[in-house]
């Protein structure tokens, strides 16, 4: 997927002079320490001190991009400190010899690591990171086109907008149902629902349906049972009553009722499991 530049989206470039903004720490400073860090060895005594105090004076640019990112469902702390670990990223790959400018270099590493923690955090349900990508490209897209054509965009015009397919965008879009589920104890309200919870309008599983084919099954084998077995079975397991209690009722012994019940059984067996007629 390909997708144009543009140079007012606020998630790739500042949007304004982002520099430490620590009272006692100004930027040539900040500086400074990042041109000193570099010139120590690995294992000189003072490279901790100053990889600490160069990371201090640069906090207040992460603070600033992370903040971009409150109040879209994570914590502000969580993303503060994300963006810090995106700053030591920047501070521990940065080198000053090539005459690059720290923030330049910094801004994207930091917007970097903040978006992964969005990605891998704040999808309810798991979604291809290209989906997630186009997501987020349809979005800007949107605001972007909308600006220049007027309107709302179409899905044919953000397709060619973003060089992909008009299924791609709907596929895109789709995606974006599974940022945020809704909690089933989340409060909704209908007409005859009034201040009802979303779990109690979700329809339940009726373990009766699964019996339905069965019962259909079983009632043509047990109408080929002889009557007395057929009131025999009835009497054990709709009346539950004992085989002694049905041996009264019937006239035979108990152990003769016990021989029925499993040749009744054995038979019905049979017919829902090989489809064999009774005879």
């Amino acid at each position: 997927m390909t997708t144009r530049t543009r140079q007012a989206d606020p998630h790739t470039q500042p949007t304004r002079r982002l520099e430490p903004a620590e009272p006692g720490r100004t930027h040539d400073h900040a500086a400074e320490l990042l041109k000193r860090l570099a010139t120590l060895p690995s294992a000189h005594p003072d490279r901790a001190r100053v990889r600490a105090e160069a990371i201090e004076a640069w906090l207040p640019l992460s603070e600033q991009l992370a903040r971009r990112y409150a109040g879209r469902g994570e914590p502000l702390d969580d993303i503060i400190q994300t963006a810090s670990v995106g700053l030591i990223k920047a501070i521990d790959r940065f080198e000053p010899g090539r005459g690059s400018d720290f923030v330049a270099f910094a801004v994207p590493t930091v917007l970097g690591e903040i978006r992964r923690h969005f990605r891998d955090r704040t999808w309810q349900l798991r979604v291809p990171r290209r989906l997630q990508e186009l997501r987020l490209a349809i979005r800007d897209a949107s605001d972007s086109l909308a600006q220049e054509l007027g309107h709302s965009p179409t899905t044919g015009e953000l397709a060619a907008d973003l060089q992909v397919t008009p299924d791609d965008i709907m596929e895109g879009m789709g995606a974006a149902r599974a940022y945020t589920t809704l909690s089933l104890e989340a409060s909704v309200s209908t007409t005859s629902d009034a201040g009802a919870e979303l779990g109690e309008l979700v329809g339940e599983e009726d373990a009766d349906l699964g019996f339905v084919e069965l019962r259909m099954t079983l009632a043509p084998a047990l109408a080929r049972l002889p009557e007395r077995e057929q009131r025999i079975l009835c009497m054990r397991f709709y009346g539950n009553m004992t085989q002694t209690e049905i041996a009264a009722q019937v006239g035979v012994s108990q152990m003769h009722v016990s021989r029925l019940l499993s040749r009744s059984l054995m038979m019905l067996r049979e017919a829902l499991t090989d489809g064999c007629p009774l005879g």
